[in-house]
């Protein structure tokens, strides 16, 4: 009986809630990412946030790859940009986090798929600016999100020559669409994977051959995603398991004091 091809581990950043009148902080993770790396061979699991940076790397020594998930808006004035009145900003303290955590995910080039916000976050660490409310800043562009709050979708075109075009087969592909900010310049090492046709990025990619790093502006891993976007997990899974480590190889957690 031929063995069972290993599960690479996959973490997922958690989203971090502030307390409420009826609720304390938590964390929170949309289903769709772990039910969905799970169908394509994954092993998921969650990463809370960390406050200290030696154990960012604990969790990470754990994972062949990394999810960095959606969420609530970046807040501009953090990096000197200009507020505007449509901006819902994270948590401060996940914002912070997950800033950490990709620092480190590009320093062991870590293979990664960044979702939404997680695609904006990968911009700006290398440098790259973002746009914060699209009709505003371009008012010549198509709608990108629903003002009801419903599912909203829209064309993008993939690049050619892209990792995007190897995964997606090139052409045109309808996604669904919930943004008001997009990237602006290019972080270093970056170049677009898809945009729409107003020209807004709609997929980012690293140019170092040796790093899976692709990230999305739509949310592949939600029930209004395509057909196709199966695909971009299931790539994005081989690329983490051929840069798993035996088991064996990982560091194991301390067991804590009874």
């Amino acid at each position: 009986m031929a063995a069972k091809q290993p599960r690479p581990v996959i973490g997922i950043n958690a989203d971090l809630i502030p307390a409420s009148k009826t609720l304390p902080v938590h964390h929170r993770l949309n289903i769709g990412y772990s039910e969905t790396v799970y169908n394509a061979g994954g092993l998921p699991i969650v990463l809370p946030t960390a406050t200290k940076d030696w154990d960012l790397d604990l969790m990470l020594d754990q994972v062949d790859g990394m999810i960095l998930s959606g969420g609530l808006d970046l807040d501009p004035r953090r990096q000197g940009w200009p507020m505007h009145s449509t901006v819902a900003p994270m948590a401060l303290r996940r914002e912070e986090h997950d800033f950490r955590l990709l620092r480190r995910i590009m320093e062991r080039k870590i293979p990664l798929l960044a979702i939404g916000v997680g695609m904006q976050m990968l911009n700006v660490a290398l440098g790259g600016t973002l746009f914060i409310h699209i009709p505003a800043e371009c008012p010549k562009a198509i709608p990108h999100f629903d003002n009801s709050d419903g599912p909203h979708r829209h064309m993008v075109n993939i690049e050619p020559k892209s990792l995007m075009d190897d995964i997606y087969g090139g052409g045109e592909l309808r996604v669904n669409s919930a943004h008001h900010m997009a990237v602006r310049t290019l972080g270093k090492g970056l170049r677009i994977g898809a945009r729409c046709p107003d020209e807004t990025i709609e997929a980012i990619e690293s140019t170092d051959p040796d790093w899976f790093c692709i990230g999305v502006q739509w949310h592949p891993e939600a029930e209004t995603a395509a057909a196709l976007d199966l695909q971009l997990f299931d790539c994005f899974i081989q690329a983490s398991l051929r840069a798993a480590r035996p088991t064996s190889e990982k560091p194991r957690l301390a067991k804590s004091a009874a």
